[in-house]
Order: C-alpha cells, then structure tokens, then sequence
C-alpha cells in the first residue's frame, strides 16, 4: 500500500478484474463503495489501471483518454463533484454514422462533446490554456456513451474512476476543425434523438470551458508522469444532460462552429 491507499494489491487487482469480467459478460456489478472497503480516489485508480491493463492483455491499444463529470447536469446526476478521467482505447471507437450493435452495451447513455486531436506531446505539471491551444491540432463534435459497469448508475466517485470514467464507447465527427476560429466557451451544441430535440447546451458547461478542462487532465495526468501524447484523442467532457438510450435509437449532435456527429444503434 501507499499513505494514499487504504487497499493492498490483491483486493486492487480483485475489483479491477471483476469490472473487467463484467465489461467482457455485458454485466453488472455491486458498487465498490458498498463493499465495506474504504476506497480513496487514489485506490479507484489503481483499479481503473488494471481494468485496463485486462483489456491491453487482448489487444487493445490507448489512442486517447477522455474527461468525466465536468458539466454540474452530470455531477448533479451521478452526485459526483469532481472531474475524473479515463483511458480511451481502440476497441472503444466508432466511425461517424456508424451504427453500434446495442447488445454490446449494458446501460448507455449519450453525450455530446467537444474532442481535442493533440499535434505534440504535452506533460504537466505546469500546462497552461495557452500550452493547450498550442498543442491541439484541431477540435471535432463528437458523441461519448458512457456506460456503468455498476448496478444500476449507484456510484460514487470512487465507483465511476475504477470502472474507467463510466466510459463505453466513442464517436467521433467526420471532421476536424481549426480551434483558433472558434470560441470554445461560448460554441453551442444541439442534441436530437429520432428528430427531436433533447438536450442543448454549451462550451461553457464544461468546467467554464472545455479547455480549462484539458488543463486540468494535463496537469493531473503531469502528477502521476503520464502525457498527452500527438495523435491522441481527448474528449474534453460533457456540453449537457445525458440522454438514455434503448436499440432503434438515431442521434445527431451539433456544435456551433466546429461541425456535427450522428451514431445510431442497432
């Protein structure tokens, strides 16, 4: 154990195995914070990390990582209040229009955001907006369905950070945009599904802004030696409430200035 966990390594491997058992059989699980283990932050890490190592174990390669609980819709809905972060991996990835198969989900729900394409390397601690901007190659519309490996959505922050940020699957828009022309704070975004509209929101539900949210994962990520690396894909997190959805449905977001996303399931 380190001063910053309460759990030694075996039970950390236990519960990151058990959520990746679970990702593999379309299950659901009881949340780890109702097992009468005292799991800090740092412990819900440490089991994300073997969550993944389970999944880099068949194949699966990080193209990108992706930023959790930012907008206060999410926060007040999952009564979390902080941001957390996950691993984007390439197993994860849908093309734009792309219909993904509703069976390979457990209890989905979308969301419209804004993805960062990073050009170069960028390590905090220490970034600043400016480091952000300098080292994006452009922004894209983009859908995360984020999806619980907990019973039910019961989770805390500790449940949501081992179960890898709630993350599902991701798609991205069909193209890329210069971040320099668009005011990332102030963009607005329109969620319709099956033609109507469900959810609107803006940059600005973000952490104030999806690039404070970017700066906050570098300098995070800078604290535990991990980097943004170029080529990587960030979704920088939620513009708005997150929407339910059951096999038929047919999505489009739209993001002022920046472009749109559509996804459907099958």
């Amino acid at each position: 154990m380190t001063k910053d966990s309460n759990m030694e390594k075996d039970q950390i491997t236990q519960l990151g195995d058990e959520l990746y058992e679970a990702l593999a059989a379309r299950k659901t699980i009881a949340p780890l914070t109702s097992r009468g283990v005292d799991i800090t932050i740092q412990d819900a890490y440490y089991i994300q990390q073997r969550m993944i190592a389970r999944r880099l174990e068949k194949g699966e390669c990080v193209i990108g990582k992706k930023i959790g609980a930012t907008s206060k819709a999410v926060q007040n809905f999952l009564g979390v209040h902080q941001p957390d972060f996950g691993y984007l991996l390439d197993g994860m990835a849908y093309n734009e229009g792309e219909s993904i198969p509703f069976s390979t989900l457990i209890q989905p729900k979308a969301e419209g955001e804004i993805a960062f394409l990073m050009k170069r390397r960028l390590l905090g601690p220490g970034v600043t907006a400016a480091d952000v901007l300098a080292a994006t190659e452009g922004v894209m519309a983009c859908f995360e369905i984020v999806d619980s490996r907990i019973h039910d959505w019961k989770i805390k922050i500790q449940d949501t950070v081992a179960d890898n940020a709630s993350c599902g699957v991701f798609v991205l828009g069909d193209r890329v945009m210069d971040h320099r022309k668009v005011d990332l704070s102030m963009c607005g975004m329109v969620l319709e599904k099956n033609g109507e509209i469900v959810v609107t929101g803006a940059g600005a539900a973000t952490l104030g802004n999806p690039v404070n949210a970017m700066v906050w994962l570098t300098n995070t990520l800078g604290h535990l030696g991990i980097a943004l690396e170029a080529g990587d894909v960030v979704l920088s997190g939620a513009l708005g409430a997150m929407v339910p959805l059951q096999a038929g449905d047919n999505l489009r977001c739209t993001i002022g200035g920046i472009g749109g996303c559509s996804v459907s399931f099958s």
